[in-house]
């Protein structure tokens, strides 16, 4: 009897101890990393260079797979971030604004509270770029066209929603010009579009336009940014030329809700040290991905100010009917 009481007292404290080493050995399988659009857009170039990263400051054994979900605008694959279970093993990059605007436009199968941001890494700042031999050589020259021959000046972006249309919706406010929207479902797509001679000009991303400055005939002609970018410096900003429009897209890295805070801090802990990391920083800047580093609680705290900015733009001037 004694025999079997010391053997019952040995097993219960093993069985004690053993949810303290799973927590200690995180992660014990691959981590999914989801991207929700498709294959050698901006965010799928991101993930697939800080991937590595993660991985050498998770430790030893680690492996991160990126995994994309693209559609619906971005739908699909931040559903799949919000639905998964909140154990470590699914994380995903949500870029604003879709993430927010999404579900203002509609009844979304995500919400911004079903997700635990973690720690930002881009932020890209908007730019409207045309052919090199396109008749528009400024931004003045193309506003005056589309003013004198409205619907005909066909501006491409990445979606109903997305940063590039509601920058070419403030660029109509203001300049009360009207433009022809052509709305694409990759950033790719809106880019060769402009390429191809489909469409006028192409509102996107700066480190898209950077990168396709380097080999295509292509010109920008504005920044939507506060100040000039240091990757383009030559290239103005919109407020320097009459417009004030701020647009761009960070893209971070979330969780699904309800994350335990040890396995929260163990991630947060190896991204923003991938982040940092001399090796990704090289990438980054060959890649051109303006690098903005941001913590959980800062993350989190423009993410929910820029959601009350887009409902309230939503309450003035809904993008749908646009």
């Amino acid at each position: 009897m004694r025999d079997r009481l010391r053997h019952l007292a040995l097993l219960t404290g093993a069985l004690a101890i053993l949810p303290f080493h799973a927590k200690a050995d995180y992660p014990e399988r691959p981590i999914t990393m989801i991207v929700a659009y498709g294959v050698g857009g901006q965010t799928d170039i991101t993930a697939r260079s800080l991937a590595p990263f993660i991985e050498k400051h998770l430790g030893p054994g680690a492996r991160v797979i990126t995994v994309n979900k693209p559609g619906a605008g971005g739908e699909i694959g931040f559903a799949a971030l919000a639905d998964a279970k909140p154990d470590g093993y699914t994380i995903g990059f949500i870029n604003t604004p879709t993430i927010q605007t999404i579900p203002i436009e509609r009844r979304a199968r995500f919400t911004l509270d079903r997700l635990t941001p973690l720690v930002n890494i881009i932020d890209d700042p908007g730019v409207l770029i045309v052919r090199n031999d396109s008749p528009y050589k400024t931004l003045a020259d193309l506003v005056a066209h589309a003013k004198a021959n409205p619907l005909k000046v066909s501006i491409a972006s990445t979606g109903v929603g997305s940063d590039d249309h509601l920058a070419i919706l403030a660029l109509q406010r203001q300049s009360k010009a009207q433009f022809l929207h052509i709305p694409f479902t990759t950033s790719i797509d809106n880019y060769r579009a402009m390429l191809n001679g489909n469409t006028a000009a192409s509102a996107t991303n700066i480190a898209e336009a950077l990168r396709g400055v380097q080999s295509d005939p292509v010109r920008v002609l504005g920044v939507m940014a506060a100040a000039r970018s240091p990757m383009a410096p030559n290239v103005p900003t919109f407020q320097e030329q009459g417009y004030n429009i701020v647009m761009g897209s960070m893209r971070g890295l979330a969780a699904p809700q309800d994350l335990s805070d040890e396995v929260k801090t163990k991630l947060v802990d190896a991204i923003t040290k991938a982040a940092n990391d001399p090796g990704f920083r090289k990438i980054a800047e060959d890649t051109f991905q303006p690098l903005r580093v941001l913590d959980p609680v800062t993350f989190a705290t423009e993410l929910r100010a820029g959601d009350d900015d887009f409902r309230a733009l939503w309450t003035e001037a809904p993008w749908l009917a646009r």
